[in-house]
């Protein structure tokens, strides 16, 4: 009984397409600091000649994610080349009255909103009287959850489309969730078949949020605020998510030191506990329910990024379609046994080294070498 539990937990589709970069979206209001924590995760971005068929714009920011496991195998193997996971991190410029009709910045806000797998959600947690708060309430999502019903609605009555009577009902199901108030993202259980079908449109409500909230930089060393627990309060009541406290003014002062060990005095004299931007990237990748895989040699120690619950056929899809197509199995090696016993020979001899077929659920630090048959004939290992 437990096993199938696990299995349909594992089947059930959920919100998003992420894959391969995770994007997440920076938003917040004017003066909350969110461009200074653009600034601040710039430069931990990659280069960019690391992406050489990408047009990175001014506006994104790729940057590895940090991962103990990665580095490790990375000196273990010593590879020709390395490439950690990536996170991309767009600064989205923000809403204004009249952009769910398509005013102003709107259409390049919903174009840029739609692009993300999650989203960075900036609040500050200070006195600030240069704050500006925007008049009227926006709601790009019923705006285009009212359209695509009335268009489907249209569609069924004349009886040019038969098909869209299925279509029309589940948005109609969207649209009076939408009108209670309520995100894609919360207050119900999304079926399968609703979740492709909402993952095909990509509203803004149903892209999970991670709330960054803004400190100053004597409340963030003394770990104490007074509007943090009404924030708490707030997000678990209306949209739950994570919350990664930090001060962009603590960080930006890191960030001018050049050295690890300044940045370490600095930290050790303030009595603060440290930077905060590994746990805002890492803290996106667990809100997504993303986790890393790894394939390894010595030409190339590589990290791949996946949903929790992907089967092995479709985790080497990721590397190549071929892969998925041509499965036969995948050898696997738990990270941790890999270290412990010092090698991979020591695995193969400890019995350590299992061969999983089209059933396995990939899970997170797996080591996995697959073999396959190519589209081409003849077999293919990776």
């Amino acid at each position: 009984m437990p096993p199938k539990k696990k299995e349909a937990e594992a089947s059930r589709i959920l919100l998003g397409r992420p894959k391969g970069t995770l994007k997440m979206g920076l938003v917040g209001l004017p003066n909350v600091g969110k461009s200074t924590t653009f600034n601040l995760l710039c430069k931990q971005a990659v280069p960019a000649e690391n992406f050489p068929f990408c047009t990175i714009d001014p506006h994104e920011a790729r940057m590895s994610v940090p991962d103990e496991r990665f580095s490790w195998l990375a000196e273990y193997y010593k590879p020709k080349s390395e490439q950690s996971a990536t996170l991309a991190i767009f600064d989205i410029a923000g809403l204004v009255p009249g952009a769910a009709e398509g005013e102003g910045l709107g259409n390049a806000f919903l174009s840029h909103i739609q692009a993300v797998d999650g989203i960075y959600h900036v609040v500050r947690a200070f006195e600030d009287e240069d704050v500006i708060h925007t008049q009227g309430d926006v709601d790009p999502d019923m705006e285009r959850a009212r359209k695509r019903y009335e268009d489907l609605v249209k569609l069924t009555a004349r009886g040019q489309d038969k098909g869209k009577k299925a279509e029309c009902e589940m948005m109609k199901e969207i649209l009076d969730h939408l009108e209670s108030g309520k995100w894609i993202s919360s207050g119900r259980s999304w079926s399968n078949k609703e979740v492709e079908y909402l993952n095909d449109i990509q509203f803004l409500t149903a892209k999970p949020i991670v709330y960054l909230v803004n400190l100053s930089e004597h409340d963030f060393i003394r770990q104490k605020n007074k509007y943090l627990l009404k924030i708490h309060n707030w997000v678990k009541d209306n949209l739950p998510g994570p919350i990664v406290p930090y001060s962009a003014n603590f960080e930006a002062k890191l960030a001018e030191l050049e050295t690890p060990e300044e940045r370490n005095k600095y930290i050790t004299h303030s009595g603060a506990k440290g930077s905060q931007l590994d746990k805002i990237i890492n803290t996106g990748y667990e809100t997504l329910n993303l986790i890393h895989y790894f394939t390894c040699g010595k030409d190339e120690v590589k990290c791949w990024t996946i949903r929790a619950g992907t089967k092995a056929p479709q985790a080497a899809g990721i590397i190549h379609s071929d892969m998925e197509n041509g499965f036969i199995c995948a050898e696997v090696t738990k990270f941790e046994d890999l270290k412990e016993l010092g090698s991979e020979s020591a695995c193969k001899v400890a019995g350590k080294v299992a061969t999983k077929g089209k059933d396995y659920l990939v899970e997170n630090g797996d080591v996995l070498f697959f073999k396959f048959n190519p589209s081409g004939g003849g077999g293919g290992k990776k």
